[in-house]
């Protein structure tokens, strides 16, 4: 069969999606849409508590570095006398020893991180700053613009820090659902009112 009878997204190399899988995702597209109208009211919630938000995430965070850390623990006696025992073992009693530390002091820890964040973005932000000037590589405007915008932010946070803990996590979290949210309503819009997109076939 000639390429040319073929849909623009299969001669492109996309994959091909039947005609069938499609009236079976449409059939569910109010599922994606609860799911995105759910993401923004969390998200939005997040925005507006998110003292509450980065405390709870800390704390969340913490545990899950606890369990970690007893998988850590279990699987390094289970796998018996091999030459990574040691280190397992190490591991996981780091993972215990950091998750306990958070949890037993989550507002401490919580200002701990959004320092470790605004490094971070600090850090990222000039390198990327120094890379995209120097290399010049394609589109490397749009790099230079990134590294500012990160740059900036970490900049706002640590100006702020440590009053700033009390919404960088919340605002990170919320933000990510927001955006999230709205990418199930498009995708669940699109398939309501498309009903043959390009790379369909029988």
């Amino acid at each position: 069969m000639s390429t040319e009878n073929l849909p623009v997204a299969a001669r492109l190399g996309a994959p091909l999606i039947t005609r069938h899988e499609l009236a079976a995702v449409r059939q569910h597209w109010w599922c994606f849409l609860a799911l995105g109208i759910t993401l923004v009211v969390f998200g939005t919630g997040a925005l507006i508590a998110s003292p509450f938000v980065s405390l709870a995430a800390v704390v969340v965070f913490g545990f899950l570095l606890i369990a970690g850390g007893v998988i850590q623990l279990v699987s390094s006696f289970w796998a018996g006398q091999w030459s990574g025992f040691l280190l397992h073992l190490l591991i996981g009693v780091l993972y215990l020893i950091t998750g306990y530390l958070i949890v037993d002091e989550p507002l401490r820890s919580l200002v701990n991180i959004t320092l470790i964040v605004a490094m971070f973005l600090l850090i990222s932000g000039l390198f990327r700053i120094v890379a995209a000037l120097l290399i010049r590589f394609h589109d490397w405007g749009w790099v230079l613009l990134n590294g500012m915008v990160t740059l900036l932010l970490g900049m706002m946070i640590y100006k702020h820090w440590p009053s700033s803990s009390l919404w960088v996590i919340g605002a990170f979290v919320g933000i990510d659902m927001l955006f999230n949210g709205w990418a199930w309503i498009m995708l669940a819009i699109h398939l309501r009112n498309h009903k043959h997109p390009a790379g369909v076939t029988v």
